[in-house]
């Protein structure tokens, strides 16, 4: 097994339609082991494979629960409204509070093929949703009603996720264009 490279946003591959995988095979088995070494190395909840440079229909997740790979993933069934912080490897160093479905029913492959239907609420909804997007080229930026740095939570000029206290001014940035535009410009620095 091998921690693979992590593409971040500007990366032509993060905004492409995956393409459905037809079949599980001996390569997508080591594909999916890849990644979940590389999300368990880089601390994350979830991994989908145009993170990793694979356009295909693939993704990862462990919200605490347990590990979960589902091959060509499809959300059959959601209901509620949650609003929450989320981060993506892709885009490191920025979070956004994004609304997403706080119930959600997602069918899907196995990592042997065999058919999977996952229920999830809370963190695991939240990342299952999450990853499914990447695999239609969309990020959370994209539906983020604010977008800020990560720095700004730890140095709390922003309210924690789930409510902690705001020391401050936020640092929350007027527009996902201007959040991009910071983020390129600190690349260097």
């Amino acid at each position: 097994m091998a921690a693979l490279t992590i593409r971040v946003e500007g990366d032509p591959v993060l905004r492409q339609v995956a393409r459905p995988v037809r079949k599980v095979t001996r390569r997508l088995q080591r594909l999916i082991r890849d990644m979940r070494e590389t999300m368990y190395a880089h601390d994350g909840v979830g991994l989908a494979a145009p993170q990793v440079g694979i356009s295909e229909r693939v993704i990862v997740v462990d919200a605490g629960s347990g590990f979960i790979a589902l091959v060509n993933p499809k959300i059959v069934h959601q209901e509620g409204v949650s609003v929450d912080v989320e981060g993506c490897l892709s885009i490191p160093g920025v979070l956004g509070y994004v609304e997403r479905a706080a119930r959600v029913e997602v069918t899907g492959w196995d990592e042997n093929g065999q058919d999977r239907r996952v229920e999830a609420t809370g963190l695991l909804a939240r990342a299952l949703q999450h990853e499914i997007d990447h695999l239609d080229g969309v990020l959370f930026i994209d539906k983020a009603t604010a977008v800020f740095k990560e720095e700004a939570v730890r140095t709390r000029q922003v309210a924690a996720p789930r409510g902690g206290d705001a020391a401050g001014e936020p640092e929350v940035f007027s527009s996902v264009a201007a959040a991009r535009s910071d983020l390129h410009s600190t690349e260097g620095a």
